[in-house]
């Protein structure tokens, strides 16, 4: 996302020619019209100021009477697939990203376009058992599992790569070959992989504690390895980044309907009553960002879930903090989430 989007913001009554000094000046070719309140009102881009000016408009006019009242916007969510098929749909060349009508930030082709390469860590947790889906993993660790044509691990490298990250590690515990004769080191994937192997299961949070002494001092992107998700790495990233916690976790909105109609009471006396009330959670979504303050210090082969972890960190004092994620996601762990991520990769890829 663009840092310079605060540079061309201007007013419904400012002129046609303060309109073209901006563009001239940041050379994004576009101004975003915003009101009083800050909210998006239009878009103006040097087409639309040449066709004003064909149509006899002098450059003293008002914006406002050249500005595109209803250009394409998106959310903070959006993925850069996404932001890609709508910039190629509409033949535009920037997207101004909202929240609640305010300006947040802006998407250009040009920058969804850089090759992008980010140095930090990203381990993916693959030595699971995967016993909810036997049979089919009696003879197949779960993330070589096909989704389609291909493995649940390699769709989810094969993101990570195409988001810039290159430097892979690899938990393994059960038939671990497969997954290391099947990627090697990484080189025919375009990614670097280092493989930690757990003799014994550590759990999520143990298996931190196993990675390489060199490993980037860097915010360390972890996930699960039977996770197919569209989450927008980069942004998680940058969120992170821009808090600079201990640790983020990426949060699901999961509801429950409770079949009954609920009594809320006093003693006896009945105070209310609500049938069949939705109760909302966040749930984790088995998705983090760790600091290398945290992910250093796991002690050698010290057995521990990624929640315990950060519980510990939380009693310290520490801030833990959520990133919502609106986008798909499916964990795959029964066989009815496999066969619906069979059905459901036709749409991702």
């Amino acid at each position: 996302m663009t840092q310079q989007w605060k540079k061309i913001l201007i007013k419904p009554n400012n002129t046609i020619r303060e309109a073209l000094e901006i563009i001239n000046n940041e050379a994004l070719r576009t101004a975003l019209v915003i009101n009083e309140d800050n909210k998006l009102v239009g878009v103006v881009t040097d087409g639309d100021i040449r066709r004003g000016l064909l149509n006899n408009l002098p450059l003293s006019a008002e914006i406002h009477h050249v500005m595109n009242n209803n250009p394409v916007t998106v959310s903070s969510e959006t993925t850069r697939k996404e932001l890609n098929k709508l910039m190629a749909i509409h033949g535009i060349l920037v997207i101004p990203v909202l929240k609640d009508g305010i300006v947040i930030g802006l998407e250009t082709l040009s920058g969804l376009k850089a090759n992008k390469h980010y140095e930090n860590p990203v381990f993916i947790m693959a030595g699971g058992f995967g016993t909810r889906l036997r049979p089919l993993t009696d003879h197949c660790p779960k993330p070589m599992l096909k989704i389609g044509d291909k493995p649940i691990l390699e769709i989810l490298l094969n993101q990570f790569v195409e988001a810039g990250f290159k430097n892979i590690y690899i938990s393994t515990h059960y038939m671990p070959d497969q997954i290391t004769s099947y990627f090697g080191n990484g080189e025919s994937h375009n990614a670097k992989i280092t493989y930690i192997h757990e003799k014994t299961p550590l759990g999520t949070g143990g298996a931190l504690g196993l990675l390489p002494e060199d490993t980037p001092s860097l915010p360390l992107i972890m996930i699960n390895g039977d996770v197919l998700t569209t989450v927008d790495f980069e942004r998680l990233l940058e969120f992170h980044n821009k808090f600079a916690p201990s640790a983020s976790m990426c949060v699901r909105e999961y509801d429950y309907q409770i079949p009954y109609g609920v009594i809320y009471g006093d003693g006896h006396r009945i105070i209310s009553m609500q049938e069949k009330p939705v109760q909302r959670y966040f749930v984790n979504a088995g998705i983090y960002v760790v600091s290398p303050e945290v992910f250093k210090n796991v002690p050698h082969q010290e057995k521990i879930d990624m929640p315990t972890l950060l519980e510990q960190e939380i009693a310290q004092g520490k801030e833990v903090i959520m990133f919502p994620i609106h986008v798909y996601w499916l964990d795959i762990g029964r066989m009815d989430d496999f066969n619906k991520a069979q059905i459901d990769i036709k749409g991702l890829i």
